[in-house]
């Protein structure tokens, strides 16, 4: 036996095994086409059935509240972005993990891949807004992954056992395979994003066309902002509102499609659709909102002209029984809210059903076709988007995803006063510098607002028109600074009498607190 055949022979002798690199990249390729599989299937469902997002919506309501608070304070409207690439930096790790650990059988990684199956399947049953044919989807990832790991891998160890002159074609089999595979999972995630947007709502707000009110709200003052000064403009574009929600996708709600149920402690249980609504005389009311996650100093807080009807008026149609405290209301996508039923009966305030914003219908991402708008309350207790149950009930009775992660109950929107202008840290002329910002108190309203330059006397302000007590209000003024580094502070007293407290409270569980200071440089 000459040395080349004793070579052959240990070599078919040993047991044969990939390579580390093609187990990680068989992992990841099944990863792909398990995650492509599911979204194709959700596709055809409800894009949120796809594991992969119905994991996300699961790792968003597992998230402690002050993790939650600190992605929306830090990344914004990007924070779910940031969840959903660090999921699949995560899943590619595992993936590959799984696939270095099946370099010599299959199993390791069809078993992590069933477990990746089990849990998207878990999550798709927990999710409030699907039904059972939903887990189609993750049982779609589930067999698509296991098979295509399986299969490569097989190809793949058989390409290693090949030392004949075929090997190089074998090895273009598995390459022409895991091609295919990219191709494939590609080709089906695009199919599942196409079949989801077959339901896109946006054709359905186009038809809504113009909403015309019947009570139109008092035209705007042109001096309820100081906007050449900076501050913002009074009312905001629909594009630039601030936006706070747990969506990983936004809900896409076809106005035909959409009806709302009023139930609960009431006399007669009602039901509308959006036609009931809309053919309803309308009424229009310039409103600020503020969402609780605003910090001091914040930029969760704006302003627009909402359409809809009154909140009070639907209630009345139902009757509320005794005892009733609690409106809890339902999105599409099962999200709950809880406002005080005192609030949304207060005419005074001027609670809405809304289906409109700034002259067209509501945005898709601010809640189309209808969202709840209660001033005064921040925008988790009082502002549900794309709602679709409204249930009259008691605190003790039922408890909304909010208040079961620790924030308050009824949540009153706090006296608060931001600094625009100048920005922290610019550099400005000595002498006379502007300083201009906003201040907000909705439902009781902005009596004044004091400013003070490096801790010296609290100068009063120059107040913006005040549009009405659920707005927010502009303020300027001129401040004397000498060169160097200076700090400007402001604080805001509402018309009950409240000056804003200078103790700093973080936004859980109800509201930040405390007066914003900006540093920056005179020369």
């Amino acid at each position: 036996m000459n040395a080349h055949t004793s070579r052959t022979s240990a070599s078919a002798a040993a047991p044969s095994r990939l390579t580390w690199w093609a187990g990680a990249l068989l992992g990841v390729l099944a990863l792909a086409a398990a995650l492509a599989a599911g979204h194709l299937v959700a596709g055809l469902i409800s894009i949120n059935a796809s594991p992969y997002l119905a994991v996300g919506n699961g790792a968003i309501d597992l998230t402690p509240v002050e993790l939650k608070d600190f992605a929306v304070r830090t990344f914004g409207t990007y924070d779910k972005l940031v969840l959903l690439s660090g999921m699949a930096a995560v899943l590619v790790l595992v993936a590959a993990a799984a696939g270095v650990a099946s370099r010599r059988t299959p199993v390791p990684g069809a078993v992590v891949i069933v477990g990746f199956g089990l849990v998207g399947a878990f999550a798709v049953y927990e999710r409030p807004d699907l039904t059972a044919v939903a887990l189609l989807a993750p049982l779609a990832s589930l067999i698509a992954g296991v098979a295509v790991f399986v299969g490569l891998h097989r190809l793949a160890l058989r390409s290693r056992q090949e030392k004949s002159e075929e090997q190089g074609t074998s090895r273009r089999t598995v390459l022409l395979a895991g091609a295919g595979v990219i191709v494939g999972a590609g080709a089906a995630a695009t199919a599942g994003e196409l079949l989801a947007g077959t339901r896109d709502a946006n054709a359905s707000r186009t038809a809504v066309g113009r909403l015309v009110p019947a009570r139109t709200a008092p035209p705007i003052p042109a001096d309820a902002d100081f906007a050449k000064l900076g501050t913002p403009a009074f009312l905001t574009r629909n594009r630039d509102f601030y936006r706070v929600d747990t969506a990983l996708t936004v809900p896409q709600v076809r106005a035909e499609d959409w009806s709302l149920r009023l139930h609960g402690m009431v006399g007669r249980e009602q039901r509308y659709r959006y036609s009931d609504i809309r053919d309803r005389p309308l009424v229009e009311r310039t409103i600020t909102m503020t969402c609780v996650s605003n910090e001091v100093g914040g930029t969760y807080v704006s302003t627009a002209n909402f359409v809809g009807v009154d909140l009070a008026d639907l209630l009345g149609e139902a009757g509320i029984r005794p005892g009733a405290e609690q409106l809890f209301s339902t999105s599409v996508d099962g999200w709950t809210s809880g406002s005080p039923v005192a609030a949304a009966l207060d005419r005074d305030r001027g609670a809405m059903l809304a289906i409109g914003m700034n002259g067209e219908p509501l945005p898709i991402e601010h809640g189309f076709p209808a969202r709840l708008v209660i001033p005064g309350l921040y925008g988790y207790v009082s502002a549900t988007k794309w709602v679709t149950d409204l249930e009259v009930t008691t605190w003790q009775a039922k408890q909304a995803y909010w208040l079961n992660r620790g924030w308050g109950r009824e949540a009153p929107v706090k006296t608060e006063s931001r600094i625009d202008s100048p920005k922290g840290f610019d550099t400005v002329p000595a002498g006379k510098v502007r300083v201009a910002g906003i201040a907000w108190a909705q439902h009781t309203g902005i009596e004044k607002v004091e400013v003070r330059a490096d801790n010296g006397p609290w100068q009063e302000t120059t107040l913006s028109a005040e549009v009405n007590r659920n707005t927010w209000r502009m303020w300027w003024t001129e401040l004397d600074v000498r060169p160097g580094s200076r700090q400007v502070v402001c604080r805001a007293t509402d018309k009950s009498g409240y000056t804003q407290t200078d103790q700093r409270a973080g936004t859980v569980p109800d509201g930040a607190t405390g007066w914003h200071a900006i540093t920056f440089i005179a020369q």
